[in-house]
Formats: structure tokens, sequence, C-alpha cells
């Protein structure tokens, strides 16, 4: 029977409506502006009277200013670990001013992407360093970010001034003191230059530099930076022995450097980013290179497992974003181009050159066609074409709190 009286039927779909895919507008958006990494040397420099630069980051001005950056040190793994990090947790009611409030990290909460924002004081979609991999719009093959591959011009793909320049240039003593493997890398050189760049080989020998760097002149600004607490994570994960062994060094690193302090100093201990254990098990774990419906249209995948960017063959765009959306809007948030920079995940409307899409014009064909970010505990992985990346344990890059959250604890001498 086909109806009845008072009309057809009622549908199974009325009884079991299909899930709605997330709306790209409710991911939890980094603070652009007022709380977020870009805003932190701007809000420094403009303490320390740098011309051109402000910020609506409170923070109070400070002759000398140390920002130490801990790689993968997020704001939620901290609060989880006091008993391996006593000097840090005792610094939790610091954080952003004493708000004893977290940063956000930008969008997506990768190194390359954070450490551009750290040094230039801009959002993704105007420093152009929006993801991991992402497509060159010149010559149409996936550039690596982080270690610079293949070759391009590292001013032509990001010509703003950093905020260490503008310091250096105000008369501000400014200096890097990291790893010497990072001295001559394009990234380094287009995110982190002004000043001078120190080489030292241990964290010990890191802050023992930068407490002597800061006190070297009556205004200065020194970074300083440590990397192993998210090479561990990625190794080995977040809650394992390894890591918590790097936790307590860090911890040990930061009261080493905040002990040395000159006086008129303000230290700052923040991160890049956070991190997730995500399962090894296919639930949690979708390999886009077994998978033929998310592959179906897709030229390049590029991104990391957590915030991906979906480059489409010519007239696929519609399609790739509707099946992505099929397959994975219940897990993530999956937004074609223009809905994710509408939605503000790269920065606010406008972009650094007011080019009124939210990114500068040079950045917007960087962005995937589609952009999808896990809300859930599922990642995005290529086992054939990205194997070491497939293989790490903890993960980032998303918008979830445990990835987006860092701290900004601070210390006054």
């Amino acid at each position: 029977m086909s109806g009845s009286a008072t009309g057809p039927l009622p549908s199974a779909a009325s009884f079991w409506p299909e899930p709605s895919p997330l709306d790209p507008r409710s991911a939890p958006l980094p603070k652009y502006g007022t709380g977020s990494l870009a805003d932190l040397l701007p809000a420094v420099a403009a303490g320390q009277e740098v011309p051109g630069l402000s910020s609506d980051l409170a923070l109070a001005p400070a002759d000398r200013v140390c920002v130490f950056l801990v790689d993968g040190l997020g704001w939620e793994l901290l609060r989880a670990h006091p008993g391996e990090a006593p000097f840090l947790t005792s610094l939790l009611p610091s954080s952003l001013g004493g708000a004893g409030q977290p940063l956000t990290a930008g969008f997506p909460s990768t190194t390359a992407t954070s450490l551009a924002s750290v040094g230039t004081g801009l959002p993704p979609g105007a420093h152009g360093l929006p993801g991991y991999t992402v497509r060159d719009p010149g010559t149409g093959q996936l550039m690596n970010q982080l270690r610079w591959q293949p070759w391009t011009d590292p001013h032509a793909w990001q010509p703003y001034p950093t905020v260490f320049q503008l310091a250096d240039a105000a008369g501000v003593h400014t200096c890097q003191v990291s790893a010497p493997t990072f001295a001559e890398t394009p990234l380094t050189k287009i995110a982190l230059s002004g000043g001078t760049f120190h080489g030292r080989l241990t964290g010990e020998e890191r802050m023992d530099l930068a407490a002597e760097q800061l006190g070297a002149a009556g205004r200065s600004l020194v970074y300083t930076y440590y990397s192993e607490v998210d090479g561990k994570g990625h190794r080995f994960g977040v809650d394992s022995p390894e890591w918590r062994d790097q936790l307590r060094y860090v911890d040990g690193l930061a009261q080493r450097l905040a002990e040395q302090l000159p006086p008129r100093s303000a230290l700052y201990v923040t991160a890049d980013h956070g991190m997730i254990d995500i399962p090894f098990d296919p639930e949690s774990r979708i390999d886009f290179d077994e998978d033929w419906e998310l592959r179906a249209g897709v030229s390049l995948l590029g991104g990391e497992g957590r915030a991906r960017h979906v480059y489409a063959v010519p007239g696929a765009a519609g399609d790739v974003l509707a099946v992505w959306r099929e397959v994975l809007g219940e897990r993530m948030w999956v937004a074609g181009r223009d809905e994710a920079i509408e939605a503000g995940w790269f920065g606010g409307p406008g972009g650094a050159d007011g080019g009124g899409k939210g990114v500068d014009d040079r950045v917007y064909r960087r962005i995937g066609d589609i952009v999808a970010a896990a809300r859930d505990d599922v990642a995005i992985v290529a086992s054939h074409t990205e194997p070491k990346e497939s293989a790490m344990v903890g993960l980032h890059g998303s918008m979830t709190p445990v990835e987006q959250l860092v701290p900004l604890l601070e210390v006054r001498s």
C-alpha cells in the first residue's frame, strides 16, 4: 500500500534522519588578533617602543624579553603532567598576562605555520605558510614548508619583514639561540631572522647564552627554541616514558633560564602546537592511498593527517568536496577553500594586503580546493606516499584544544 487517507506513509528517513556534516563555521577558531601566536611578538615589540607594531594582546612592557618556544608543548598536555613539569606547572596562573589562560596557535597547528606566525606577527593567510605541505601555484608541485622542498625563493614565498628585523632596525638588541642546523634554513630566514643567530648544541648552552644575550643591552629581544618534546611525541606518543623524560628535561631548562634573568626582564615560555595520539586501526587512521573513494578526482594530497589540503583535478572540486563530506563530515570539518577562508580558519577578513578574501592574493591558491580538519580522534594518512608521517604515533594540525591551545607562561625579574 503506497498511502492512506491522510497522505503518503512517512519514509524511513523521517524516523532515522541522516546525520548532518559538521559545519565549517563551528570549528573552534584561533584567536587571531587578540590571543594567537601571531599576536605575541607585536605585543612584546610594541612594549619596547618598536615603531609600526601594535597588538590587542595585553602584556606588560619589559625592556628585555626572551621567548622560549618548546616545540609540541601544548597547554592541555602540560596541565595533564604536573609531576613531570613542576616548575612550568607553577607558572600556569601567569599565562596570558596573568589570566591563567592559553594562547592559540593558528590553523593548521603545525610547526612551519606557527613559527611563521610567531616571527612575522601575521596569521597564516598573510604570511603564506598555510600548512605542512601545500601546492605551489606556480609549479603545481607540493611544497614542504618545513623542509623547504622543492626549493623556491624564500622571500618571494614570504615577503613580509619579521618582528625581529623591525626590532633590530629600531635599535633593540635582537638574536636567536637555537640548534646550529637551523642557522641557514629558509624557514629561519623568512620567519625568525633579524639580529644575530647563535647556534648551540645542548639545551643548557642555549639557556645560558639566551640569558647572557638578554642582559647584553638595555633593550633586548631574544628567541630560543627546543624541538625534542615534539620529536619524542611523534615517535613514541605523548604519554610515553620517552615523552615524559623530555618534559622533565624542558622543565629544568625553563627553570635554568628563569633563574638567570637579568633585571627588567620578561621570559615567555610558549609552544607552536600541542599533540594527540591516534590509534593504529583502520577506523582511526584512514589510508588515502588505499581508499578509492577519497582519491577520486584528487590530483594532490597536501597538509598532514589531522589537517588536509586536498587539490582536485580541474572541474572536480565540487564532487570531491561532496564525497569528502559524505565520508568524513561527521568526524572532520570539511570545507571548500572559500568556505574555510570566510569562516576565518586562516585569519581575519582581508588579509595583510587587503585583498578582501581573508588571505593575501599570492596565498589564495596555496590553500586546498578542499580543507579537512579533524574534530575526532582520526587522521587521513597516506601509507605509500607519506610512509614516515603515517607511522608517527603523535599527530597535530587541527583546531581541537589539545592541538591548538599553547601556554604563554611568564617570569619577570
